[in-house]
Parts: C-alpha cells; structure tokens; sequence
C-alpha cells in the first residue's frame, strides 16, 4: 500500500528532484515543475512517453500543455500528499528528456 513520504524519507527522495527544478507546490503537498521544449511536437512526443509510465504504475500526473511547455504537478491523492510513487515519476520524467 502507498502511504504518504515520512520525514525521514523527505529529503532523500525529493532533493535530488529540487536540484533538478521540481519545487514545493504552495498550499499542497505536492510538487511540481514546467518543462520547455522546442516545439509543441517535442512536448507532445515527451507526455506520451510520460503517460505509458504513468498508466503503468497507474499513478497519474495533473498536467497541462500550452505550445512548447508542459506544467506536471504530482501528488498522491489516495494518500493525501506526496509518496514515493510520484517521485518515481518525476524521476522517470527527467530521464524522458
């Protein structure tokens, strides 16, 4: 069962996605990050990618595309907050680039 990240787990799992531009998500927790691309083919092709994954762990982002930029924002919504499912994604989001 998923369960919200503890204390403990915060920093491991989530500064290395803080140095790669993900931030804290005000209010929530969540975090999220806007992704830029060439063009609004290269963003589409990359949110597909990112959606096999997502469907194959069934855990889904909140996203939008305008053009050449993607905004995700990720949390667990069966738990409340953040989990290590969504920081498994935007790891697996990074390495899609």
């Amino acid at each position: 069962m998923t369960e919200i990240l503890s204390a403990a787990t915060r920093g491991p799992l989530l500064d290395p996605l803080f140095s790669a531009g993900w931030k804290e998500v005000d209010g929530r927790d969540a975090i999220e990050k806007t992704f830029v691309f060439d063009s609004f083919v290269d963003a589409f092709g990359w949110m597909t990618r990112a959606a096999i994954w997502a469907e194959k762990w069934d855990h889904h982002p909140e996203w939008s595309n305008t053009y050449n930029k993607v905004k995700v924002v990720l949390t667990t919504h069966d738990v409340g907050g953040l989990s290590a499912l969504d920081a498994k994604l935007a790891r697996k989001m990074e390495s899609l680039l």
